[in-house]
């Protein structure tokens, strides 16, 4: 059994759609990033950088110890090879998926996630203009990527389904929110069109479905509130007596 440690958002999602492909047993635990369960003392030992998803394999393969696993896509290339679906097994296939992985959280996850984040702040602390321009035309040239990637083959890591497809859809099923017109990436459409109608994908995006909050319903002193929670945090201070020297 694996408990994931879980709120509705993109990178949630990618880890249930992954435990809903592979077929794997699981708890979903919530973690609640709007009121900051996310920084208590028992899930920052589960995820150092107080951010989830994450994963515990309480019955992991050969026993032993409960595994631990943090970063969505860490947690998915676990939940693949555990139960030996979605990522070829050869060096040069399981590398294909890898990279189109590690695309996706380090440039559609974190692009795709600072335009939503000026989009919603929209004029409250200045003019956006720059920051909306920059990162618009960032997630244009990404979903471009995605297009050009997939005018030759069916699926993004080549032809067959793998944890790399799983792993961007989410950041996509908003296209329209983020400003894009699907019609100009027609290899993307038809591409994301065949993954939106997967069962395991339609059971993974729906978890916790009803725990999200729509933000343009909130008053602004509550907005402000979990922005406060969300965004801007500084480092975490250390113990003052680490088990190792300093210097």
């Amino acid at each position: 059994m694996i408990d994931v440690h879980y709120w509705p958002t993109p990178n949630g999602k990618k880890v249930t759609i992954a435990l809903e492909e592979c077929g794997a047993e699981y708890n979903v635990v919530p973690c609640s990033i709007g009121t900051g369960e996310q920084f208590s003392e028992a899930f920052l030992k589960i995820s150092p950088n107080n951010r989830m998803p994450a994963i515990v394999d309480r019955d992991p393969p050969g026993g032993g110890a409960p595994v631990s696993v943090f970063e969505s896509g860490a947690c998915m290339m676990y939940i693949a090879e555990v139960s030996g679906r979605y990522c070829p097994t050869d060096l040069a296939g399981k590398y294909e998926v890898y990279q189109w992985v590690m695309w996706q959280m380090a440039n559609q996850g974190p692009k795709t996630g600072e335009l939503g984040h000026f989009l919603r702040l929209e004029d409250r602390a200045g003019d956006q203009s720059y920051a909306l321009g920059r990162f618009d035309s960032e997630v244009n040239r990404l979903y471009g990527v995605l297009n050009n990637r997939l005018y030759d083959r069916r699926y993004i890591a080549g032809d067959e389904y793998s944890i790399a497809d799983m792993a961007c859809y989410p950041w996509t099923v908003s296209w329209d929110k983020q400003g894009q017109d699907i019609d100009e990436f027609p290899y993307f459409k038809r591409w994301f069109e065949e993954v939106s109608q997967r069962p395991a994908v339609q059971r993974g995006m729906a978890v916790g479905s009803d725990w999200a909050q729509d933000y343009s319903q909130l008053s602004d002193e509550e907005r402000e509130r979990i922005i406060a929670i969300l965004y801007n945090q500084r480092a975490r201070p250390a113990p003052e007596k680490g088990k190792l020297p300093t210097q």
